[in-house]
């Protein structure tokens, strides 16, 4: 067995030194979105890994935080840095789902309807405030977000490839908001408190935002068929069968709570999905990729399972009442439950 740390997996497959060479070739492209969106964006890297692991696990991220906290300018230095198509979506209560996917426009001369695209035509979708926006809205979202796809009348388009949505949320302001049904929460693979940065960290962004009149830019490292190919290599990472049933492990034990520990009991609704295993091991992977590795360790899963599986525990009334996050839950599962 391996350690928390983790050590190369005894295998002897030939397929994985080869696909470690291959990832240790490519390594270089990942500090380098790093470095490029460092310009715009102090600290926050834990913010940049996450968006990255998104993307090469082709999964959609939740990002909760105060305003200005640099949750839209991360998002678009980003989609700077890979050269992929960038859209922003404000979502407000007044939203149409034809705003988001598009509509149908007839023309009285020819008598015939004609396709308007709307921006969920993009590889990089911001939406912005996603909350602010009412059930229907959110409905035309999930299809775009779990088939890649949108129908309009008849016709169902597929989205372009890569499509990723980074979503935003306030979670002090209330007024006007929406809770997100809890089926499209379910759909993003990570969900990412934003916190403040170090009082050095500000300093910085005050040096180079408010003493110079011009904002840096920045500039594509990359373009979308390398980082295609990335994301298939990140793919391809080994998963070992006891880091499979480890990761399984964690899940049933947030739907099982009280028989890990007796602590637990009363305070988890509804535990993690389905989609939590697939997300868990998704994750891993990625995260074992940006750490230039072809194996995933449990230290990867322990590194990703609170983004996985904070949104998809459901607290009960006492867990509320005692203020106890979804977050604590998750920490206290990772404790109990035995790593391989």
């Amino acid at each position: 067995m391996s350690t928390i740390t983790g050590e190369e997996p005894d295998t002897g497959a030939a397929d994985i030194d080869a696909l470690q060479d291959e990832i240790t070739a490519v390594s270089g492209w990942i500090p380098a979105i790093r470095e490029e969106m460092a310009k715009v964006v102090v600290g926050q890297t834990y913010l940049i890994d996450r968006l990255i692991i998104g993307f090469l696990a082709n999964g959609h991220v939740l990002l909760e935080g105060v305003p200005g906290l640099a949750k839209t300018t991360v998002i678009k230095a980003f989609a700077s840095s890979i050269h992929g198509t960038f859209r922003r979506i404000q979502f407000t209560p007044d939203l149409l789902p034809s705003d988001i996917v598009g509509t149908l426009i007839y023309n009285q001369k020819t008598q015939e309807y004609s396709t308007r695209k709307g921006p969920i035509f993009a590889n990089i979708i911001l939406a912005d405030e996603i909350n602010r926006a009412p059930a229907k809205v959110q409905s035309a979202l999930l299809e775009a977000m779990q088939e890649h796809q949108v129908t309009l009348g008849d016709t169902t388009y597929p989205l372009p490839e890569p499509f990723i949505v980074l979503a935003t949320q306030n979670p002090i302001d209330q007024d006007g908001t929406y809770l997100l049904p809890e089926a499209q929460v379910d759909r993003f693979m990570l969900k990412v408190e934003v916190d403040y940065g170090t009082m050095e960290e500000e300093m910085r962004v005050l040096e180079i935002m408010g003493t110079s009149g011009a904002r840096p830019v920045v500039n594509a490292v990359t373009d979308l068929p390398t980082m295609m190919h990335l994301r298939e290599l990140c793919n391809r990472v080994y998963v070992d069968q006891q880091i499979k049933d480890y990761i399984v492990r964690l899940v049933f034990a947030t739907r099982r709570s009280k028989e890990l520990d007796p602590k637990l009991e009363g305070l988890i609704r509804y535990g993690a999905s389905p989609r939590a295993t697939i997300n868990l091991v998704l994750a891993a992977k990625a995260h074992a990729f940006m750490e230039g590795r072809a194996y995933v360790t449990p230290l990867d899963v322990r590194r990703v399972a609170i983004d996985v599986l904070r949104h998809r525990l459901l607290r009960t009334y006492e867990a509320e009442a005692e203020d106890i996050s979804s977050a604590q839950l998750v920490d206290w599962i990772l404790e109990k439950v035995i790593v391989p």
